[in-house]
């Protein structure tokens, strides 16, 4: 489900965070399904609960979830949580491919690595990799 990097520079809530955001834009959790309980997830991973509660706050703040006290957490069934994790990874790769350019990477080669992510990603959904 989620895997936290202890050797990542980003904190581990934000780790959880983009795990969640991650399963839930794969559609791995659908729509209006209940998340873990903090206590449970925190088990899970052995943190804190205060580190799971930060990030399902900050999911609840960017929409991609929504809590009902004493139910728990459960998948937001907004339509547009997939665009604005598309857009942040847009964002993202946008910087990458800047940052790329700036080192001297040729165009073509950037474009190659994307054409080939692309192909990973494809030969992964058909089984193939």
């Amino acid at each position: 489900m989620i895997t936290l990097n202890y050797r990542d520079s980003r904190p581990i809530y934000e780790q959880i965070q983009e795990g969640l955001k991650r399963l839930i834009v794969t559609g791995a959790i659908a729509a209006e399904e209940r998340l873990p309980s903090v206590r449970t997830l925190a088990t899970q991973l052995s943190i804190n609960p205060n580190t799971i509660q930060r990030a399902y706050a900050e999911l609840e703040r960017e929409g991609y979830c929504y809590s009902v006290p004493g139910k728990g957490s459960f998948v937001s069934g907004s339509v547009d949580t997939g665009e604005k994790r598309g857009k942040e990874l847009k964002d993202h790769l946008f910087a990458l491919a800047a940052e790329l350019k700036f080192l001297g990477v040729p165009e073509e080669e950037l474009l190659e690595l994307v054409r080939r992510a692309g192909a990973a990603e494809t030969d992964k959904k058909e089984g193939t990799l």
